[in-house]
C-alpha cells in the first residue's frame, strides 16, 4: 500500500446560517432559532509520486456548494417520529405536540434526518460527501471525516473508512 496522509480542510468560508429547533420528545422541543453552522473535513488519501494526495480544490468546491445549498434556510427533520408534516401550495405545515407551524416552502428544506442537531448534520453531510464512490476511488481516498459546529468549541464528528465501508 502507498503512503497515506490526511488533509484537513477547515476554511473560514465553510459555513451556513440556518433556523431550526431541536426535538427532545413528543411533547418537548426548542423554540425556532438560528445558528451559524461551520463545517470541516479531514480526508485521508494515498500520496502519489509527486508528494500529493489529491487536488484539494475538488473538495473545497464541493464543500462550498454544500454550504450554499443550506444557507439561510429553515431545516426541518423530515424523519422525526415526533413531527407530522403536510403541505399545500406555499407552505409546509409542521406539527409538533398538536401545534401547527406553517413554514414557507421557499425558505424551508426537509432533511432526511431524525433531528436537526450537529450530530445528525455531521452524519448527513458525510453521506452527501461520500455518495460519489467513483470520485473517492479516482482520488484514492481511504477515509473521510466531517465536523459540524453550531457554535465555538462545540463540534460533532462522523467518519467513514474505506476498508470497512462503515460510518462511525
Amino acid at each position: 500500500m502507498n503512503r497515506l496522509a490526511t488533509i484537513v480542510i477547515d476554511k473560514q468560508y465553510l459555513h451556513f446560517s440556518i433556523a431550526h429547533f431541536t426535538i427532545f420528545s413528543a411533547t418537548s422541543r426548542e423554540r425556532l432559532h438560528g445558528h451559524n453552522v461551520r463545517i470541516g473535513v479531514s480526508i485521508t488519501g494515498e500520496v502519489d509520486d509527486n508528494g500529493l494526495c489529491f487536488d484539494y480544490a475538488v473538495y473545497k468546491k464541493i464543500l462550498k456548494a454544500l454550504c450554499a445549498k443550506y444557507d439561510e434556510y429553515t431545516l426541518i427533520a423530515k424523519d422525526s417520529p415526533h413531527l407530522k408534516i403536510s403541505e399545500d401550495n406555499n407552505f409546509y405545515h409542521v406539527e409538533h405536540n398538536g401545534i401547527n407551524m406553517p413554514l414557507l416552502k421557499t425558505d424551508t428544506i426537509l432533511l432526511p434526518v431524525l433531528n436537526v442537531t450537529i450530530e445528525e448534520l455531521a452524519y448527513y453531510l458525510l453521506n452527501e460527501l461520500i455518495a460519489d464512490r467513483g470520485l473517492l476511488d479516482d482520488l484514492k481516498i481511504h477515509a473521510f471525516e466531517t465536523r459540524v459546529s453550531s457554535g465555538p468549541d462545540q463540534w460533532a464528528r462522523c467518519a467513514w473508512d474505506k476498508k470497512t465501508d462503515s460510518i462511525v
